[in-house]
């Protein structure tokens, strides 16, 4: 025997799951779901088959519904206030939802800037040519650096790497960004051309900067801190062309784990600014004889 379909709720009809679910804008299993873990019950039940009815009025029921966890609120939240929802208990939760959705946006963007800078080095990579040396112009670029690095007699790579990763929390460093290495000085950088006076993270929103500017460039493959003869050869290149070296050298890596599986494969950038000198000295050019 099918249920007779009485008016009620205000003179409206009961309506099937497929009607209301039309009628709604929702799926037939979306109710389904509702109702087993109690969200939004039929109105009625065929007692013979079951079928489940609903009220047009309970339209509003999956408006609320439907706003607030659109919001990202979660179903249990909703169904916990849902009978007794009051102007400021809605209030109240929107505010906290407010507050979490802040966060999840900064995270958001966070996130897109990483995603921007790391696709920026990688393409970066594939236009360059591996040993090739030239000057050319560089943007702006921010960064966030550690503590000094403090290399023993016998230095360790990995020792001081990870001691600037310890301290990148209380820094506010996020490693996810790329890690660069930063010498002080030309001359530092020869010394020792492994061993980075500091490790800075490419963060775009760094205090610090690498000013946009000429500079001298040089590309090479190789583990990290491997530049092979790459510096000599810059140092050369500078000599033959009359270039005057000045400032920190940076060492960052276009091409690294994240998108290179063989690590003596990894692609570093050597850069320092440079600018035409008209005429050298002796002293300058006995100088960068005896760092070579």
């Amino acid at each position: 025997m099918a249920i007779k379909r009485e008016p009620v709720f205000n003179g409206k009809e009961m309506l099937t799951i497929k009607e209301f679910a039309t009628f709604a804008g929702v799926e037939q299993t979306t109710l389904r779901y509702w109702d087993e873990i109690g969200l939004i019950t039929p109105a009625a039940r065929n007692p013979e088959n079951n079928y489940r009815y609903y009220s047009p009025l309970q339209v509003s029921t999956v408006n609320f519904v439907n706003v607030l966890s659109g919001l990202g609120v979660p179903l249990k939240t909703i169904g916990a206030i849902e009978k007794e929802r009051t102007p400021q208990t809605i209030v109240e939760l929107i505010e906290r939802q407010e507050s979490k959705l802040d966060m999840e946006m900064r995270r958001l963007r966070e996130s897109y800037s990483i995603i921007h800078r790391l696709r920026d080095l990688i393409k970066m990579g594939l236009d360059a040519e591996e040993g090739e040396i030239t000057v050319m112009h560089l943007e702006d670029t921010h960064y966030i650096h550690g503590p000094r690095n403090v290399w023993g007699e016998e230095p360790s790579y990995f020792e001081t790497f990870m001691e600037f990763c310890k301290q990148a929390p209380s820094l506010r460093i996020n490693l996810n960004y790329s890690i660069a290495g930063m010498h002080e000085s030309v001359e530092a950088f020869m010394r020792a051309p492994s061993e980075p006076d500091y490790y800075v993270s490419v963060d775009p929103m760094g205090y610090d900067k690498r000013p946009a500017g000429e500079y001298l460039v040089g590309y090479a493959r190789g583990y990290y801190g491997e530049f092979g003869d790459l510096p000599q050869r810059m140092m050369a290149y500078a000599e033959e062309n009359n270039l005057i070296l000045s400032g920190p050298v940076y060492a960052a890596y276009l091409h690294d784990e994240i998108c290179m599986h063989d690590h003596d494969r990894y692609l570093a950038r050597l850069s320092v600014a440079a600018k035409p000198e008209k005429r050298k000295t002796n002293a300058q050019a006995s100088r960068w004889m005896e760092v070579t």
